[in-house]
């Protein structure tokens, strides 16, 4: 398929949104056969879907990152992207939501909604998003459309619905829809796409004329004009309802509700038709705001002769072909062979070729006009949430935000030499997705992978092994506990070495006791008469620090600890460096296990987001975490637990929230202070840092 030039008001940019396995790239599917983009229709549970071409996304049989394609109708460009609708790959789905004009929410006639579709809906409310609910799978046992339709206000929050379409026929018998506006019936063709006009049957008579009625309400209330015509018994005109309809949706008064079976290619070109018909075009976006290089805010309307603004919303990271960097334009115009200017990161970048996605195939263009989506290739700085903008005039859109990172995993890579390799692949994966991260535990030395789930995570590691071809073990990351003491002592550390000709000799006396939590490490030089020269007493404090650093009780780092050295002896000949550092070492170890000594753990703060019906288990689960509930706030539907929970407790903490929840909890989660631990833990860990010194010996 070519790439033809389309005004700014042929242009439709559709979000489809849902929970997975709902259907969504079955729909776009079926779009893109029924527009003749492609020649067959790709099906996501056989493998030959366009869109979820990936190898993981093959063999799980679900969208992992967004998919983009578009596809010409009633000589209208539509801009489809289909984010995965699972809660691990939240990053794509965050991306899409700030370039679409509109959303398709899909809705299983089966299952209903669920929690994905709920999360999806509270982020199309908040962003002001017009959007259309498609029940889908009416081909499927158990599926209920007016079942579905019922539970839509209470799950969705003000979505109110207003139907346009209705089923005929359920499960295998589903056969086509009918159509409210026209009071005529789509009755379908195996999975053609094409289908026949006729009457309405006469069984279904009854209650399409009952929702004809409430959509002719619905669609009068808009415009007071309307609705006195309507209220003095005036019949409205399809012009009229049509306006009314379109008015009302981009006004988000209501919310269409189509139907069909994306499998069978049922209701999917009615779909398309109220896309083209009444959803928004870039030219209704509002104007959109940012700041200038004064940081003041300044805004870019949808229009052409607007100087150059576009966003970036996604990164694909490819070994081959490079990175490929995903945008949408907000104003003016860019052709190809241009130098861009990155307002986010104050840098030129040069770009060559620009590209329209087709999956995963990529169609060479010219020159990219308003509201329109395309991509470029091997750009070097521009990351996710970079915006591009005209160097003479420029704007920066505010950056995406993610939730943090819910899990995390100590990696090391399988074969010896490889660090340099995985940490390049790994920077790669991150670039593609920001709800992964890369980091280093200073005190473990661990390298750590964190992500929004397990999942997440496995799917990360197999990325990189197929496309970079590195391998990593994945563990469970060690709390970095610290050891500190809460008495104090006075010891002596004492080194004397004689093995013929000029020995060693070191001697210390030390005061060791305990500083208040947070405080580090202090030492004291109360040396007085030359008990222990000068040059000697930083010797001293090296040797403490470094018994500290590599821990006394079971290998953690020692903190909150206050040394003086208040006397000590040396020898003329003997005394050197070396000797009063091993003794000022020597002195505190001894003086440390005389100060009960203990451990100190991490505390995180953490924000739990439930249903209420979950609140009971939720707070019987962190108390047994050691937890402290620290309040409950209201959020809606749903309540914001805040507690303080041990981070020995909270290291599985994602997929135990989601059995707990089905799926319908969230939290978050950062790092609040060190605190004791409970002493019945104490040889817990001490056994675990003696069993893992034991097997690295082997």
């Amino acid at each position: 398929m070519s790439v033809k030039e389309y005004q700014i008001d042929k242009l439709r940019n559709i979000g489809l949104l849902g929970h997975g396995g709902d259907g969504k790239t079955s729909i776009a599917e079926a779009m893109l056969f029924d527009t003749k983009s492609v020649t067959r229709l790709g099906k996501v549970d056989d493998g030959s879907s366009n869109l979820d071409y990936e190898p993981d996304e093959i063999s799980r049989r679900s969208s992992i990152s967004s998919s983009l394609a578009y596809c010409e109708w009633k000589k209208t460009k539509i801009n489809l992207i289909d984010p995965p609708g699972d809660i691990n790959f939240i990053s794509d789905a965050k991306g899409a939501l700030r370039v679409i004009d509109s959303a398709v929410l899909v809705i299983s006639a089966i299952s209903g909604v669920k929690v994905q579709t709920e999360n999806f809906w509270s982020q199309v409310k908040e962003l002001q998003i017009p959007a259309l609910v498609f029940i889908n799978k009416m081909d499927r046992e158990r599926a209920d459309f007016y079942r579905t339709l019922e539970e839509l206000p209470g799950s969705l929050a003000e979505l109110n619905p207003i139907v346009l379409q209705l089923p005929i026929g359920t499960e295998q018998n589903f056969k086509g829809i009918i159509d409210l506006f026209s009071q005529k019936a789509y009755i379908y063709q195996e999975d053609s796409g094409e289908y026949k006009t006729e009457d309405i049957p006469s069984d279904l008579e009854s209650k399409a004329k009952e929702f004809y009625q409430k959509m002719i309400e619905a669609i009068a209330e808009v415009d007071d004009t309307l609705l006195e015509k309507y209220l003095e018994g005036e019949e409205l005109s399809s012009e009229e309802l049509q306006a009314g309809l379109s008015q009302g949706i981009k006004q988000k008064k209501f919310t269409p509700i189509l139907c069909g079976s994306a499998i069978k290619n049922i209701g999917i070109q009615p779909l398309m038709d109220t896309i083209v018909d009444y959803l928004p075009s870039p030219l209704d976006r509002p104007e959109i705001y940012g700041l200038n290089k004064a940081e003041e805010q300044i805004s870019r309307k949808p229009q052409e002769d607007e100087p150059f603004s576009a966003f970036v919303f996604k990164t694909i990271a490819d070994p081959y072909s490079g990175k490929l960097t995903i945008f949408r334009v907000f104003s003016g115009v860019l052709t190809s062979d241009s130098h861009l200017y990155n307002s986010t990161k104050k840098c030129k970048e040069k770009i060559g070729q620009i590209y329209a996605l087709m999956g995963k195939n990529h169609q060479p263009i010219t020159k990219v006009n308003t509201g329109d989506i395309a991509a470029f290739a091997k750009l070097k700085e521009t990351t996710t949430g970079d915006t591009f903008s005209d160097e003479q005039n420029p704007i920066t859109f505010p950056q995406l935000t993610f939730p943090s990172p819910v899990i995390s995993f100590a990696i090391e890579p399988k074969t010896k030499g490889d660090e340099d390799k995985v940490g390049n692949a790994l920077h790669r994966l991150c670039e593609e997705d920001p709800t992964l991260s890369i980091s280093r535990d200073q005190q473990t030395r661990e390298f750590i992978l964190s992500g929004m789930g397990q999942v997440h995570i496995e799917i990360t590691i197999d990325r990189m092994k197929r496309k970079f071809g590195t391998e990593v073990n994945l563990k469970t990351p060690k709390v970095p506990y610290k050891e500190t003491i809460k008495g104090a002592t006075k010891v002596q550390g004492k080194y004397k070495k004689q093995s013929g000709g000029r020995g060693q000799y070191g001697d210390t006396w030390l005061e060791i006791e305990p500083l208040p939590h947070g405080e580090g490490f202090e030492f004291v030089d109360k040396i007085t008469g030359g008990s222990i020269p000068k040059q000697y007493i930083p010797a001293v404090e090296k040797g403490i620090v470094g018994a500290m650093e590599h821990g006394i009780l079971a290998g953690y780092p020692i903190t909150d600890v206050k040394v003086t050295l208040y006397d000590g002896s040396y020898h003329t000949v003997d005394s050197s460096e070396m000797a009063f550092k091993i003794a000022g070492s020597m002195g505190f170890k001894k003086g440390f296990m005389q100060c009960n000594p203990t451990f100190l753990e991490p505390i995180m703060k953490i924000s739990i987001i439930v249903p209420e019906e979950f609140m009971g288990d939720i707070m019987g689960d962190l108390n047994s975490k050691r937890g402290r509930i620290q309040g409950v706030d209201t959020k809606g539907r749903y309540q914001n637990i805040r507690a303080e929970v041990p981070m020995a407790e909270m290291l599985k903490y994602a997929p135990d929230l989601r059995s707990m929840t089905g799926g319908r909890g969230n939290f978050t989660m950062e790092f609040s202070r060190y605190e004791e631990i409970p002493g019945h833990i104490i040889d817990k860990v001490v056994a675990e840092a003696k069993k893992e010194k034991e097997e690295k010996i082997k």
